[in-house]
């Protein structure tokens, strides 16, 4: 899949989740062949980008291409210059966030609140093209609610103002994660535009990757819940689409050192006070994949140390033997 002068080696990419694809993560799944991976959307408003979180999220990969950034906002002049600082920065692709359902973003019409204006829209993505020399993607959503299915007529505008490449949720706003992803309205869009479509939602197996593809004809698929506690799926996507359809589970040595690399890499680039809170949502994650893990998943997630927290895990496979099995 090509997204400007960029190739990406696989088209199955990480989706940017505010608060969980941070650098560590990223790095993780780039490890285990995600095609691209791109930063936690970020406000557009660049007098905020002093804070601790800011700074963490404008992290970037630059040891990997392409170095791709998203942003969130409403207004298109501050869309803009937060494109070019970003840009200057090493940003090498720009993703523009309207498909957040989140109501903190979209009571600031901001995210998939602004599929609501398609004139804003507009605005929007012609002022941030124009801003930047690189390509620039959006993350859009398939409408704002099921009477409003928007997507296509969004895509096009989107195509027409210069974007590159877009990634579309299977749901509306105001479906938010509930129900099925619109597999059906992925595929209109695809069939709207010229430009590569990714297709994201409900993607948590190899089987259910190549049902995607084929119902939507997507260049590419985005995961983002399927790859929470999991990150080595994007080792057996890329394994079953080149013909492996038989992927060798993930051993327990080799689970092992993947929780506890990915803690030490928290540790490190939080500090162990916010790292050892940040790596509880992940332990929980990788937890629900793993049968027996509730004793475990107790004890680990209400420690306080970054030591206590690495010992318990090690324990944890250490004292299962040869029982550790991945739940299904």
């Amino acid at each position: 899949m090509q997204i400007g002068p960029y190739t990406l080696p696989s088209p199955f990419v990480l989706a940017p989740m505010a608060g969980v694809t941070d650098a560590p993560f990223r790095r993780l799944c780039r490890r285990f062949g995600a095609g691209m991976t791109t930063s936690e959307m970020t406000t557009a408003d660049i007098r905020l980008w002093q804070t601790p979180k800011s700074r963490r999220r404008l992290d970037l990969d630059l040891d990997v291409e392409p170095v791709a950034v998203q942003i969130a906002g409403s207004d298109p002049d501050q869309m803009a210059l937060a494109a070019l600082a970003c840009v200057q920065r090493g940003a090498q692709i720009i993703d523009i966030n309207m498909g957040c359902p989140a109501k903190k973003v979209c009571n600031k019409l901001a995210g998939s609140a602004l599929l609501r204006d398609e004139g804003l829209v507009a605005r929007i993505l012609a002022a941030v093209v124009a801003a930047v020399e690189v390509p620039v993607t959006l993350k859009m959503r398939t409408g704002w609610d099921p009477d409003h299915r928007n997507g296509p007529a969004i895509a096009r505008i989107a195509e027409q103002s210069g974007i590159q490449s877009l990634a579309v949720h299977g749901r509306t706003r105001d479906c938010r994660y509930r129900g099925r992803a619109e597999y059906d309205t992925i595929a209109q869009i695809k069939e709207s535009v010229d430009i590569p479509v990714i297709a994201n939602g409900d993607i948590t197996t190899p089987e259910k990757s190549l049902e995607v593809l084929r119902l939507t004809n997507a260049d590419g698929l985005m995961i983002g819940r399927g790859a929470q506690g999991r990150p080595w799926i994007f080792r057996e996507l890329n394994n079953f689409v080149s013909g492996i359809e038989e992927n060798v589970p993930v051993e327990k040595t080799e689970l092992r050192d993947i929780m506890v690399d990915h803690l030490q890499e928290m540790h490190r680039f939080y500090g162990e006070a916010t790292g050892v809170r940040v790596a509880r949502k992940h332990l929980t994650w990788y937890c629900n994949h793993l049968v027996n893990a509730d004793e475990f998943r107790h004890r680990v997630v209400r420690v306080n140390s970054a030591q206590e927290q690495l010992r318990l895990t090690t324990e944890y496979f250490d004292d299962s033997g040869g029982g550790v099995s991945l739940a299904a």
